[in-house]
């Protein structure tokens, strides 16, 4: 009889990860399609700005959920490595992984360095935008980022690294006719306004959220 020699495959299931954004604080601002994956992921890794009511209501019950938040004012500091690390574990072990995020996925996070471990390791993923902070914001104060008459664009900032503002920044911010967001900015708020109003900002053009 023939002699012949099976060879035996393993085929490893890798999973998904998601990574979405829960919008500025109000569980009613997130994406259907967001909520939606929340109700059915495996595993949740969770920004300190989610909302805690998000979680507890539609995340599923048998879902793992970790904290995974960053707040360098109080010393609350996830390293970005570890959470590189936790979504390709999970993801490699067949999980649906969702990374949830304060506001929107891609403004002002590590987005980048996440995107980055999950290809490089070939794990599937999908990006859903949120409503980000300074959208949140102009709604809830009327205050619209791009107003006919007052505004021509938009600008998204932060003020994270002050050495790296040169003057001439300060400069262009008082001067120009875009609408100025800061983010991460609300321990420096002080200065910042000190700093425009020495390079005197036209109060009348300029609308900072």
């Amino acid at each position: 009889m023939p002699n012949f020699k099976i060879k035996m495959i393993q085929i490893v299931k890798k999973g998904k990860v998601i990574l979405a954004g829960a919008g500025p604080g109000d569980p009613d601002l997130i994406s259907l399609k967001a909520l939606k994956y929340l109700q059915t992921a495996d595993v949740v890794l969770t920004d300190r700005l989610v909302s805690p009511e998000l979680i507890e209501q539609y995340a599923r019950k048998d879902a793992e959920v970790i904290y995974v938040g960053k707040q360098c004012s109080k010393g609350i500091w996830t390293p970005q490595k570890d959470i590189n690390d936790l979504m390709v574990e999970f993801a490699s072990q067949g999980k649906l992984v969702l990374r949830l995020k304060g506001g929107d996925a891609s403004l002002f996070s590590n987005v980048l360095d996440e995107l980055q471990a999950v290809k490089k390791n070939e794990i599937p993923y999908e990006i859903i935008p949120g409503i980000s902070a300074a959208f949140g914001a102009a709604a809830y104060t009327g205050i619209p980022l791009t107003a006919r008459g007052f505004s021509k664009g938009v600008r998204f900032l932060t003020l994270c690294d002050l050495n790296a503002v040169k003057q001439e920044q300060w400069k262009d911010w008082a001067k120009t006719e875009d609408t100025l967001v800061f983010y991460m900015s609300g321990q420096r708020l002080n200065f910042l306004a000190e700093q425009l109003l020495d390079e005197h900002i036209n109060l009348k053009r300029s609308l900072a959220v």
